[in-house]
Formats: structure tokens, sequence, C-alpha cells
């Protein structure tokens, strides 16, 4: 026993540091990748302020470049985290920030900004996406915590159930506006379903860093009683966790983290699903190392993805979405189909 505890802070001690050096060199990475290609040697010239840098390239790397690579990092590491925090909360690998209806609230929220906002108030609806797509997903999110507790506590089973029958409903009233939207803002909220980080700024990327850093701070709190959790809750309750506290906690920093990033980027799929499962495949499954190393490796893939969208159709876009369900969809096959043997045997 001895042994494997030492084997697994060995684990915890090369990983996370790995992926802090692989996260440095993927954002470097990102900013210099485009369809206007950045040399890596001119960047500390672009950044500090001296060599020989262009104009040209300066605004692209401050104005474009590192804001979308800020955000990529923020969303990443948001939905990966949702991802850890969630399926430690329900015990259950294949948990995913989908359930809590975040993403589904906000999806419905978006499209009716789209469609409604701009046939009443015009452009500028469209400026308050992020902000109406956090609420709806937020609102969402405590119509379900609301239906999911009883005289004081809040039962998991049902939870999961009324996520999933929140998000039918959700869909069929995104569907009755997307009816009713016109082709331009059709093809807008198409863009903007399948997630894209292509409306980064500084601006956008500071209005939800708060959120996202105050969330991903919980984890130092909520670890210790995830771990706890995973014996059941009556022997997390023996031992001293307060459960009701614990899932409250878990959901608002779900809340915060999902609603947030889809807030901003639009519905990524995938990232909160796999990256978690993926580390608990190559260390251990205690949520003091999970979480944080599930940030880091959320935030590259988001990185590389970002890049891949960004490159293999240049001048054009690829919504990000396409890409991590091409990587996420085989990975979830996979999962699913592993947990399906572990239950037959």
């Amino acid at each position: 026993m001895g042994k494997l505890a030492g084997q697994q802070r060995e684990q915890h001690r090369i990983l996370i540091p790995a992926l802090i050096v692989i996260l440095a060199l993927m954002s470097v990475a990102s900013v210099a990748t485009g369809a206007v290609k950045i040399d890596v040697s001119s960047l500390p010239g672009i950044l500090f302020g001296s060599g020989q840098a262009s104009a040209r390239d300066g605004v692209i790397v401050w104005s474009v470049r590192l804001p979308r690579t800020f955000l990529a990092v923020l969303v990443g590491a948001s939905l990966a985290a949702s991802g850890a925090v969630l399926q430690g909360l329900f015990r259950n690998p294949l948990a995913d920030p989908g359930l809590v209806g975040v993403s589904s609230g906000s999806v419905l929220a978006a499209v009716a900004t789209i469609v409604l906002g701009q046939n009443y108030f015009g452009e500028i609806a469209t400026r308050l996406l992020p902000v109406t797509a956090f609420i709806g997903g937020l609102l969402t999110t405590i119509l379900l915590y609301t239906i999911a507790t009883r005289d004081g506590r809040t039962y998991t089973a049902t939870m999961l159930l009324g996520g999933i029958a929140i998000g039918a409903i959700t869909m069929a009233l995104t569907g009755v506006l997307i009816f009713m939207s016109t082709e331009q803002q059709l093809r807008e909220f198409t863009f903007w379903s399948l997630g894209s980080l292509a409306g980064a700024t500084w601006a956008k990327t500071a209005s939800v860093s708060l959120f996202m850093l105050f969330a991903l701070c919980l984890w130092s709190i909520l670890a210790r009683g995830l771990d706890r959790l995973a014996l059941g809750e009556a022997e997390a309750g023996h031992m001293g966790v307060n459960v009701q506290i614990l899932k409250r906690a878990a959901i608002v920093a779900t809340a915060l983290l999902t609603g947030a990033a889809v807030s901003v980027s639009g519905a990524i799929g995938f990232i909160g699903l796999v990256v978690p499962h993926l580390l608990r495949l190559v260390m251990s499954p205690r949520h003091r190392f999970l979480i944080p190393a599930a940030a880091l490796l959320g935030a590259i893939l988001l990185l590389a993805a970002d890049m891949v969208a960004r490159t293999i159709v240049a001048p054009a876009e690829l919504p990000i979405g396409i890409v991590t369900a091409c990587l996420g969809g085989p990975v979830f096959l996979w999962m699913l189909l592993t947990n399906v043997r572990r239950i037959e045997t």
C-alpha cells in the first residue's frame, strides 16, 4: 500500500509540471499559428516592445491572438474541471457538465437573444449574447437544483434525470425559435452552437475570467469531500463531510465554470467528459490532483483544437466544436464500451 502511494506521488510530481510546460509551449504555438504566420523568434520583441517586429504583427498578436489564447485556456480549463467535479459528485465517469442543464439553458438564451433580441432591439442584442447565455445557464441550473432538492437534501439521481428532461424541453423551445429565425440568424446561431473562439477580445476574456478563476479555486475546498463521497454519501457523512454543502458548492462551481465558458465560446462538447476520464487512467483519482490536472489538460486540448480549427480550412475557420467532436466522439464510444464490458462481467 505504501509502495502504491509512493508511485502515485511520483506520478503527480511528474505529470502536473509536465502539463504546465506543455501548456506554456502550446500557448506560444497558439499565438504564432493562424492564417497569418508569426515567427516565434519575433514574439519577444512584439510582447516586450523590442526588436524589429512589424506594426501589423503587433496588432495581430495583441488584439487577436493573445486574447484568443487566454480565452481558450480559460474555457478548456473550466470545462475539464467541471467534468472532474461532476464525475466525482455523481460517482460516474460518464458524467458531463451538460447534465446539469447549464449548456442547454445557455443555448436557449442565446437563440432567444439572436432571434427575438435582434427583432426588437437590433444589433445591440448581439453584444449582450454572452451575458444572456450565462444568465440562461445559471437560471436553468437553479431550476434543476430546486427540482432535485427535497427536505434540505439534494438527490443526484433526480438531478441527473431532471437534467435530461430540462435538456429536452429547452431543445424543443430552441427548435421553435430556430423555426422563427431568418436565414442570417440561423447561420449565426449555427456557428455559435458549434463553438468558436473567433470573437475573443480582451473585454470578453476579462468579463468571464473572474467567474472562472473563482470557481477553479473551489477545487481545494471540494477535493477532500469528493474523495470521501466516492465511498458513499452515508460513509462521507460519518467521516465529517457535510454532503449537502458539498453538493451545493459543486453545483455552483459547475454552473459558474460551464455557464461562463458557454457564454463566450458557444457549446463545445467532450472536453469535460473525456479529459477527467483519460487522467484517471494514468494517475490517482484523488481530486486534489485530478481537478488541477484536468484544468491543465483541458486547456491544452482546447488550444490544440483551436489551432486545428484556424488552419485546416484557412483562411476560413472551422467551428471548434466540430474538431472536439471528431476527437472526443471515438473516445466516448471507447469509454462507453469499456464500461458496458465491466458491467457485464
